[in-house]
Parts: C-alpha cells; sequence; structure tokens
C-alpha cells in the first residue's frame, strides 16, 4: 500500500525538477553565424565590448536560465575595430606611435593587434575575476580554433566554464555558470558551431586561425540550417577537447 505514495512523489520531483521538464533547443543566429544549444530560447541584448585598445564595439548577448545555471553566448563585431581605432588615432599627439607605427601591427591606434589579440584578452578578462583558474587551454569548435576555461567562483563555489573563438574577425565568448555539484555544461559547450552565409553548418578541412587564409571548406550543400555539425570521422563539435 506504500507504493502508489512513494510513486507519486517520485512523479512530483521529476516534474518540478527543471533538469528532467526542460527540453533543450538548438538555437541558430544566421545574422551572427553561430549555433548552440539553449535550455530556453535565448534572450537577446544589444549591447557594446571595450577592446583591449578602446574600442567600443558592438555586440550581441544570447542568454537564457534554467533553475540557477546561466548561459550566454557574446559576439562581438571586430570588424569594426580598424574604423574605430584610425578614427581615435587621428586625435593622438602627432609623431606618436599610435598614429604612425609601423604598418605590420602598431599605428592606426593598434587595431591591427586589437584583433589578432581579442582571444588572449578576453581570456584574460576571465582570469581578472574573483575566480580560481582550475583550466585553460587551447581548443577547436569544427576546426576554428581558441581557448577554454574553467574558474571556481571564490565565494559562492560556483563553476564557470567559457569557450572563447574568433571567426571573420567576429569574437564569440560562449560561458556557462552552474551551482557548485552540477555536472558540467557539457549539453552547452560541445554544441557551438558555425554557419556559413547561407546557414548551413560549417566545418573546415584544417585548423582555421582568423586573420590567416581561410582553409577548404567541408561540402555541406543541400543540408539545412544547423545541420552538418558531424558528417564525416572524428567530425564531432567536442573534438579537441581533452578528457576529464
Amino acid at each position: 500500500m506504500r507504493l502508489m505514495p512513494l510513486i507519486s512523489a517520485a512523479l512530483a520531483v521529476l516534474i518540478s525538477g527543471p533538469s528532467f521538464a526542460q527540453e533543450w533547443i538548438e538555437f541558430a543566429s544566421r545574422e551572427d553565424r553561430f549555433t548552440c544549444n539553449f535550455p530556453s530560447q535565448p534572450k537577446v541584448t544589444e549591447t557594446t565590448y571595450r577592446s583591449e585598445y578602446g574600442a567600443d564595439l558592438p555586440a550581441r548577448v544570447y542568454s537564457a536560465t534554467q533553475g540557477q545555471s546561466r548561459y550566454s553566448v557574446t559576439v562581438v563585431d571586430y570588424n569594426q575595430a580598424q574604423r574605430i581605432l584610425t578614427e581615435k588615432a587621428k586625435n593622438c599627439p602627432p609623431g606618436a606611435e599610435t598614429c604612425s607605427g609601423g604598418p605590420g601591427a602598431t599605428g592606426e591606434g593598434y587595431w591591427k593587434n586589437d584583433v589578432r589579440g581579442a582571444i588572449v584578452y578576453a581570456s584574460w578578462q576571465f582570469m581578472q575575476r574573483d575566480a580560481k583558474l582550475t583550466h585553460f587551454l587551447w581548443n577547436f569548435i569544427d576546426l576554428v580554433e581558441g581557448h577554454q576555461l574553467q574558474l571556481t567562483n571564490n565565494v559562492d563555489k560556483s563553476r564557470t566554464f567559457a569557450s572563447i573563438y574568433m571567426h571573420e574577425n567576429k569574437l564569440y565568448i560562449a560561458e556557462a555558470t552552474v551551482p557548485p555539484g552540477y555536472p558540467e555544461p557539457g549539453l552547452f559547450q560541445q554544441s557551438l558551431g558555425w554557419l556559413d552565409e547561407n546557414g548551413i553548418g560549417l566545418r573546415y578541412q584544417s585548423i582555421y586561425s582568423n586573420g590567416f587564409p581561410a582553409p577548404p571548406r567541408v561540402n555541406r550543400a543541400g543540408q539545412r540550417q544547423g545541420q552538418g555539425r558531424i558528417d564525416a570521422p572524428g567530425a564531432s563539435a567536442g573534438q579537441g577537447r581533452p578528457p576529464r
């Protein structure tokens, strides 16, 4: 006679728990050319991002929550860095390196260094938090290179998992924060991917480094938006991550 109350209690837990009741969705932004899994339709916020060399760049934040866990993808348009920093450099003192440095890296407000160092600078910003850095590595998603970081908050012991990539002069910062004791947000982290100009899932045949000629792409003609993330041996989104 105790069986029914036990079953009812179990069902109540399953229904009330957000991790069971909420189905994740595959979200795709053709405007910012990425795809990622979220626990719900993400909220999109227009904002600005201050670069290392002082350019206020247009950015969007795609964010969602699930219980106490938070998920976001921030996309920063570094295509605007040259225009903004070149304009700012017009006001620097005559002869200053900021204005008249060599053509390879300096001069014109250091916009080239700003773009080249965007991943490193974004990683450094995470390291400035009141948190312990527990892991930091080079990584790639669909052969687009970037960084991954893991941090534990010094106050509430929550854990943050960040992935930072640069593709076609756009910086992508994927960030998930979960309470202490929660599992790693692999469903979010491993789902990040890229879309081409037609909204089709994009993967390269060799490592893509922003600022260098792009390698050939895997042929995915005829597929729908967001499709084609695993269409070749070893082509999973998580390739390049070490086992934990």
